[in-house]
């Protein structure tokens, strides 16, 4: 993989813009199954981020910028999953991007929790490469039974196992440290894009219950916060038919299929 910003486009131009920013993985290989729920109503943008241990926030930021204006995408919705969400700030404080509105899955503004970021860091600093390949092995095993009915998701499993190199593991423990020293309330506070909340009632990993009260607080734009029961943190993948309708609604978007073909 080259360490630059992959990006691609599905959908017509026409349509509204959803721009999906990646959690802690990097990639889009999880997000098959709620590309799939949209059903082609609004134009989706995924990206895959490069495995740099370097890069700030604003590195990323101005990666996605120069990207977008190569696919000669200037404004649309922004969809921050989980370490998406701390991209998703400095992109808004920019102000390069028409940003519409913002929608965080399994996100959040400051870190609820930060030792368990800490601990996380030192458990992947000291992973061996075997002990790496055993837990993908089994994360592996798990996916498939808890993505069985999603075949989007099963397709790109390979791919996600073969993404998780030596280089991945050294970008994931950078991401969690932007993750602990990030603190984005200005951003939150000045921001004027309306901005909605989707996540699962089973989520350790961001705690709603935590992460909920810090967005009401500091973000005077927020709208609605909406907690999906059988959902998990990987909301869009666990409750992909629920994430996109809901999504859909927060975009002013029908629900009727066939709204894709009108």
């Amino acid at each position: 993989m080259s360490e630059a910003l992959e990006l691609r486009v599905h959908g017509e131009s026409t349509r509204p813009t959803l721009i999906y920013l990646p959690g802690i993985h990097g990639d889009w290989t999880l997000v098959g199954s709620f590309r799939r729920a949209l059903q082609g109503r609004v134009r989706f943008v995924e990206m895959t981020y490069p495995r740099t241990p370097d890069w700030t926030l604003d590195d990323y930021a101005k990666s996605i910028e120069a990207a977008l204006e190569k696919a000669g995408i200037g404004c649309g919705w922004l969809l921050g999953e989980s370490f998406g969400s701390q991209v998703l700030w400095p992109l808004v404080q920019r102000r390069n991007l028409d940003v519409q509105g913002i929608i965080l899955a399994g996100g959040f503004g400051k870190y609820p929790i930060r030792w368990s970021v800490s601990v996380a860091m030192k458990l992947i600093n000291a992973a061996t490469p075997l002990a790496m390949q055993k837990t993908i092995l089994a994360y592996m095993r798990i996916s498939r039974w808890r993505y069985r009915s999603s075949p989007e998701v099963l397709e790109s499993i390979g791919e996600f196992a073969r993404r998780r190199t030596e280089p991945d593991r050294l970008a994931i423990r950078h991401r969690l440290k932007l993750i602990i020293e990030n603190n984005p309330e200005t951003a939150c506070e000045e921001c004027s894009a309306p901005i909605f909340a989707v996540t699962g009632l089973l989520d350790p990993i961001v705690p709603w219950f935590l992460a909920k009260p810090w967005l009401r607080t500091h973000c005077p734009s927020l709208q609605a916060y909406k907690i999906i029961p059988k959902a998990d943190h990987n909301v869009l993948g666990t409750a992909a038919d629920q994430s996109a309708a809901q999504v859909l609604r927060w975009m002013g978007i029908s629900n009727d299929p066939t709204a894709a073909e009108a």
